[in-house]
């Protein structure tokens, strides 16, 4: 760091410097994308000025019209886009322009590949913001100064992009805050007025606040007003086209990609409201943390209040963007008074319904669409099986599932289309737990149903095994998990009891519960196997094996918990165990049955030194029997 004069030369954070040689590689195909993130970084100061005049109202006393300007100078090679905005004290400058404060940083810049386009597409999640100013200048200077401060102290930012950026104080007048591009040789194109003109069309036409363009070094020339300067979620649906909306949905998630859907609502009678709701179409890199900022930008009266107002949509559904407009809100509502509002509960429903609305309508009429969808928001949406109990029925209505019907790993069939393909006589929705598709796929607890024709759902999700034991039944059938003990089959395989079929190989059994008696619960004869020896299964009230390690994992301790052996007599494995007479190799062949039901199950030993001893000095006693023979 160094300081000249007031001037002090500050480095950015590493990860801000990473973001920014990405972004100027990845992003130059849509590097006009710049201008609609500097008008909405105006559009945010306008708004937060006007909400903090509501508790203090002096704040707009010089200057009480709040507007944007967009300045373009074809001699000087600048282009600026200024606001009368709440704009920054130094210390706001500094934070924000030189530091990216935003959790999961590091692992998102971990995901960058160098493919241009796809690394576009992973920061277009991210959001760029005032960053994006550096893929068309050579130079970017901010001027600005903080609503409400008794002098003319302003701040002035300046940086090249390449790793520092300097900070002094100087003399300003104006409240707010001014970006200058100082643009690059090739870059003259964002000087032209009519070149500014249509891309403020186009990408802020929607904002609420007046633009105006005009040329700066003509002092005497009117500017015009670029845009409509209506906030569009207050005009009526028949006057806006769908590009309208695409382009209010990137204003307000700092998206490239256009959301799969919207819904734009307007609520009267007993509370008023209008919703603007949006279902983006890529999953925002943060999304696993359930702590990051969320929810609806909230107006009030379509004065803004709040930006991530989590209160209105369930966790679950935290991938919705949008706006809501109330009338019925006060204008100095808190996140702690909204919470206990008495009219926020059956906004919240409303919403909530109206958000699953819009997913079953997707799943019907572009089923494209909403396997899109899934592939990037499923596994969050199973969470509203476990936290919203009242939606359950329309949650899983909406799930999407691999089976083993379908040949691959994709998850594109609905509970509905599994039980329009089921028997008569099948009461239940059989699944399989797994750490992945090709463990699920081979597990030898499949065997029995796939030889009877009957369809699995193989569930390979982190939240599946929380999902399904609150989900439990759908349409009168019972989910049945194919690795419990009661395993139930249709055809009447239920009428011999496990009981009946244990007694006739009673000795054998006996014998393997004694040798693995500190390994296992139980043995019996299994129903359910037909090409492999062995499996384990849980018992009924036991946790199942996924769920168990996912605990463990996580530092949770856990009760001691055996399980249960299941045999296929008939294997001519299982054969030759039981015509062994040697007690050693009883003993080692009974340990490597397990072992490798254990590990078809997807389990770790807990011992593999052991079972890497048993195997090697099996091979070598067949190695020597056969030898002798």
């Amino acid at each position: 760091m160094s300081n000249t004069k007031g001037r002090e030369t500050l480095g950015f954070q590493t990860e801000v410097r990473q973001l920014l040689k990405l972004m100027i590689h990845s992003l130059y195909t849509n590097k006009e994308i710049f201008l609609r993130e500097l008008i909405s970084n105006a559009s945010d100061a306008a708004d937060r000025l006007r909400f903090e005049a509501l508790a203090e109202p002096s704040l707009l006393s010089e200057d009480a019209d709040l507007a944007i300007r967009v300045e373009y100078d074809k001699d000087a090679r600048t282009l600026t886009v200024v606001d009368n905005g709440i704009g920054m004290s130094r210390d706001e400058l500094i934070e924000n322009l030189g530091t990216i404060a935003r959790s999961g940083t590091a692992d998102f810049l971990k995901q960058m590949t160098g493919d241009q386009q796809k690394d576009a597409q992973l920061i277009g999640q991210f959001g760029v913001g005032f960053y994006s100013s550096f893929i068309v200048a050579d130079k970017v200077t901010v001027e600005t100064r903080r609503a409400g401060l008794s002098d003319d102290k302003g701040v002035r930012w300046e940086s090249d992009g390449q790793g520092e950026f300097s900070v002094e104080t100087f003399v300003r007048s104006e409240r707010g805050t001014a970006v200058t591009l100082h643009l690059k040789d090739d870059e003259l194109e964002f000087c032209e007025p009519l070149r500014i003109e249509n891309l403020i069309r186009r990408y802020s036409d929607h904002i609420a606040f007046p633009i105006a363009l005009a040329d700066s070094s003509k002092d005497d020339e009117e500017p015009d007003i670029v845009n409509a300067a209506t906030a569009l979620w207050t005009r009526p649906r028949s006057e806006l086209s769908d590009n309208e909306y695409q382009e209010f949905y990137k204003h307000l998630s700092h998206d490239f990609a256009d959301p799969l859907m919207w819904s734009h609502n307007r609520v009267e009678g007993k509370r008023e409201y209008t919703s603007l709701l949006f279902i983006p179409s890529n999953a925002p890199f943060d999304l696993w943390n359930r702590e990051a900022p969320r929810g609806l930008k909230l107006y009030v009266q379509r004065v803004y209040v709040m930006d991530d107002a989590e209160q209105f949509l369930p966790l679950y559904l935290r991938f919705v963007k949008g706006v809501i407009d109330s009338a019925d809100l006060p204008l100095n509502i808190s996140r702690e008074l909204l919470q206990q509002h008495p009219e926020l509960t059956s906004m919240r429903n409303a919403l909530t319904r109206r958000v699953l609305d819009m997913l079953s309508k997707m799943a019907t009429g572009s089923p494209d669409d909403y396997q899109k969808f899934w592939s990037a928001f499923g596994q969050v949406l199973k969470e509203g099986l476990v936290e919203d109990h009242k939606n359950k029925k329309k949650l899983a209505k909406l799930l999407r599932f691999a089976t083993t019907r379908g040949g691959n790993d994709t998850q594109d069939q609905s509970l509905d289309d599994y039980i329009g393909r089921t028997a008569k006589d099948q009461d239940k929705i059989y699944y399989i737990l797994a750490d992945n598709y090709a463990t699920a796929v081979a597990s030898p607890h499949l065997e029995s149903l796939e030889k009877k024709g009957i369809e699995v759902l193989l569930l390979t999700d982190r939240i599946d095994p929380w999902a399904v034991d609150n989900l439990a039944e759908y349409e009168g059938k019972s989910l049945q998990d194919v690795a419990r003990v009661d395993l139930e089959l249709p055809e009447g395989e239920g009428k011999i009891t496990q009981d009946a079929i244990n007694d006739e190989h009673k000795p054998l059994l006996k014998k393997i519960k004694k040798v693995l008696k500190e390994r296992i619960e139980a043995v019996n004869v299994s129903r359910r196997l037909v090409d492999s020896p062995a499996c384990v299964v849980a018992g009924a009230d036991e946790l199942n094996p996924q769920l168990r390690r996912m605990l463990e994992a996580s530092g949770q301790a856990m009760p001691e918990s055996k399980p249960i052996l299941e045999v296929n007599i008939k294997h001519p494995l299982v054969t030759r165990l039981s015509a062994e007479s040697d007690d050693a190799r009883f003993t080692a062949l009974s340990n490597i049955v397990l072992d490798h039901a254990l590990l078809a199950e997807g389990s770790q030993l807990q011992n593999p030194a052991d079972y890497v001893k048993r195997m090697n000095k099996l091979i070598l006693e067949l190695d020597s029997d056969a030898s002798s023979g």
